[in-house]
């Protein structure tokens, strides 16, 4: 095996956070789902990976995902994955699925 490379495709990784897509409201899931949030996203079936970089070239306009975005910065984070699935984070508000009546 040739191991030449490694090293520098360890410069080259960035880091990612997955996280349950309940900490996103139902409006910015909904904006996820059609790649239309106001960030580089990408939409999964079960979610989406949302780049938020630890110098955001651009702060979320949606207010839950500029929070999240936030800690995800002082934490070195440069991606999040959200997903239904997965693990959500004490220190960030839950939002149930259905979006708020107006």
């Amino acid at each position: 095996m040739n191991t030449a490379g490694i090293g520098r495709l360890r410069e080259l990784a960035e880091t990612i956070a997955v996280l349950s897509l309940s900490h996103l409201q139902p409006d910015t899931r909904a904006k996820l789902q059609a790649n239309a949030l106001s960030v580089n996203a990408y939409p999964t079936e079960f979610g989406g990976l949302v780049h938020v970089g630890t110098t955001p070239h651009r702060v979320p306009v949606e207010h839950d995902l500029a929070v999240i975005g936030e800690l995800a910065a002082q934490a070195g984070i440069e991606w999040l994955l959200f997903d239904a699935e997965a693990p959500t984070l004490d220190e960030l508000p839950l939002f149930g699925s259905q979006p708020p009546e107006a």
